[in-house]
Order: C-alpha cells, then structure tokens, then sequence
C-alpha cells in the first residue's frame, strides 16, 4: 500500500503495533505516574521499529503469577538479524518476557497468559504447537552459564546428537564453524576432549553461545549473559554479539544501560510490567520521546 501523500510505500504492521503506538503524548500522559494510578498508556513505538521486517511479533502479551500480573499488554516486534535489548529496573518484567518466548514459564503451575507471540509465522502459544520443537528453533543463554558435564565437543554438538545426527564429519564441522563463531574456536581446539567444566567462566559462557547457536536458531535468547562475568570476559561477549549480528537475530535483557548502547540495534524500556518505549538505541539514548525513559537512562530513578 501507498502512502496518499508522499507515494512511498507503507510498512507491514504484522504486530498491530501501530494501533499500540502513540503518536504524541500530551504533557499530561506520564506513562509512570498512571502506572502509579493503575492505568496503562499506550507504549511509545518509534515509527523505525515498525519499519523493520519482524522474526518474532509479541501481541497484546500479559502474563499473571497466580493472582499478581507481570506482564501488561506488551506488543513489540523482534527484528530480523538485529539486536534488541530490553531495559529496565530490577523485577520489571524483562527476564519475564524473555522467558515467556520459548514458553520456560509454562514450568511454573501459576502462570497464567493472554495474547500471543508469533515466531515466524507460528503462534508460539497455539493448542497445536509442540513445545519441544518449538524450543530447538531458538538458543537460550542465561545469566549463569550451564555447560553440560561433558566434554567441550560434546556440548557443542548435543542438539544435533540428540536429533539423531552421528555422522563425523558433519558433528566436526559444526563444531569448529560454532566455536569460530563464538569467538572460542582457537582458545579450545587442542582441548576439545576435555571437560567443558575446566573452562573459564568467560569461556563456559561463550561456550554455551556456540552450543545454541551450533543448532542455527531463528532467534537468539540472552538473559544478562554477562552479569556473572568481570569486564574483561564481558568485552569478549559483547564483542562476540557485535559479530553475531545480522546472521542472528538476537533478544537480550540486560540491567546494564551501557551495554545495551554499545551492543544493541534496538531498546525497549520496560517498567512495572509494561513496555513504556520502544526504539532504535541510537535515538531512545539520544533523543527519546518520552521524559520517563530520558529520567531512567540518566539515572533520576530505578
């Protein structure tokens, strides 16, 4: 579709995230001070997001622990072959929504969801959906690294050993093009025998990056991969995420603001449970459209 007035043509929608968006919010709309009444505004989503063709759409997503809610109408499209960062204060709803996208929180008996997510075309939470399946379309890296008590090679290959794959050549070759890629290849390719528990925090985290990505995933879950790290193994993840991009497309929460600067295409702000604004970094770090996300990157609350 065209647009009327200037002829260019008018990007997909496939989220529904332009009806979510606000085109300018009157000084009396504070996002946090009618969270603070109980009311939900509209998440502030810059026309550039909307822009992009989507891997992952999250529509009208709430979710519930029992009877306290987490999650609040986020709608938000995941970007293909980007990075996209979310931020926020602690218990905001970030690790929650990370989660909810390869349906972990579905081990948890009292959750409780409404709304969607869609992965490529397919309902994430559709009756028909196979969990499993669902979950070897994505890699998930979380906060504290977990290499399996084996050995380096055998973390790497273990998604295509348990799919049935056993042929050498092919275990050997996505071995070392997923250790290359995960910036650990030259580090261990004399050690591949050996117990992957030996390895370095730093190691056992980029370890665990070639292990999902080993399995060549749609979408690429990050929750605070370098939380647990100390500077220097943290610039050799986020330097490992830099050339990830455009191959992946990368989801990852992290609590540090600089970090999500320095290695995100993407930021969504996040507060209470509810997306408040949702940009490309360069502008929600700049010039944001909203005075609450401005307050919280410079530090006035959280």
């Amino acid at each position: 579709m065209l647009d009327p007035v200037t002829s260019d043509p008018i990007p997909s929608d496939p989220a529904g995230l332009a009806a979510a968006k606000s085109s300018e919010k009157s000084s009396g709309d504070d996002p946090l001070k009618a969270i603070a009444e109980g009311r939900t505004l509209p998440s502030e989503v810059h026309d550039s997001v909307l822009a992009e063709e989507s891997v992952l759409d999250v529509k009208d997503f709430k979710l519930w622990y029992g009877a306290s809610q987490a999650l609040y109408d986020i709608s938000m499209n995941v970007p293909r072959g980007k990075v996209t960062a979310l931020i926020g204060p602690s218990g905001c709803g970030k690790s929650t929504l990370l989660r909810s996208v390869n349906r972990l929180n579905d081990l948890i008996d009292i959750v409780r969801i409404e709304g969607d997510m869609v992965l490529n075309g397919d309902s994430i939470y559709s009756r028909d959906i196979d969990v499993i399946e669902l979950r070897k379309r994505m890699g998930m890296v979380f906060q504290k690294s977990n290499p399996f008590p084996m050995s380096i090679y055998e973390n790497v290959v273990y998604a295509l050993r348990i799919d049935g794959e056993n042929r050498k050549s092919v275990l050997d070759e996505v071995c070392e093009h997923s250790l290359r890629g995960a910036a650990l290849w030259d580090e261990v390719k004399d050690r591949l025998d050996e117990l992957a528990l030996g390895l370095s925090g730093g190691q056992q985290q980029r370890l665990c990056i070639a292990r999902a990505i080993a399995a060549e995933p749609e979408v690429l879950l990050m929750d605070e991969p370098c939380s647990a790290l100390d500077p220097i193994a943290t610039g050799k993840i986020e330097d490992l995420i830099d050339s990830l991009r455009g191959e992946y497309t990368i989801l990852i929460v992290t609590h540090n603001m600089q970090q999500a600067s320095r290695t995100s295409d993407y930021t969504a702000f996040m507060y209470l449970g509810r997306m408040i604004e949702y940009g490309a970094t360069t502008d929600l770090f700049t010039k944001p459209h909203l005075g609450a996300t401005e307050d919280y990157i410079t530090g006035r609350f959280g």
